[in-house]
């Protein structure tokens, strides 16, 4: 017979662990910043298979990202979930991670 069953997978802690979730919702802070407000930019995303999107749109923007890190995604999902209830908001909620 096995040992029992962890269901909780790796688990990693400490300052390198946490410079690392930082940084990734610092950067997604600065994928949206510039998006944000009356003179915000329009950003061009362009897919796997070419196709092209124009949008300064901060849900959209994080929708079309291929995200990987947790914190990261935490922050996409945020936004998108503001985005479903709300209707707006989405930029400043992905750039408001700068200011933590």
């Amino acid at each position: 017979m096995e040992g029992p069953l962890s269901v909780f997978g790796d688990r990693s802690t400490g300052e390198a662990i946490r410079s690392q979730n930082v940084m990734a919702a610092a950067s997604i802070a600065n994928i949206v910043k510039s998006s944000l407000g009356p003179v915000g930019l329009d950003k061009m995303l362009v897919d796997d298979i070419g196709d092209v999107t124009i949008t300064n749109d901060g849900a959209t923007i994080l929708k079309l990202l291929e995200v990987e890190h947790p914190a990261a995604k935490v922050l996409c999902e945020l936004a998108d979930l503001q985005d479903k209830e709300v209707g707006d908001g989405t930029t400043s909620v992905g750039s408001s991670a700068l200011y933590q």
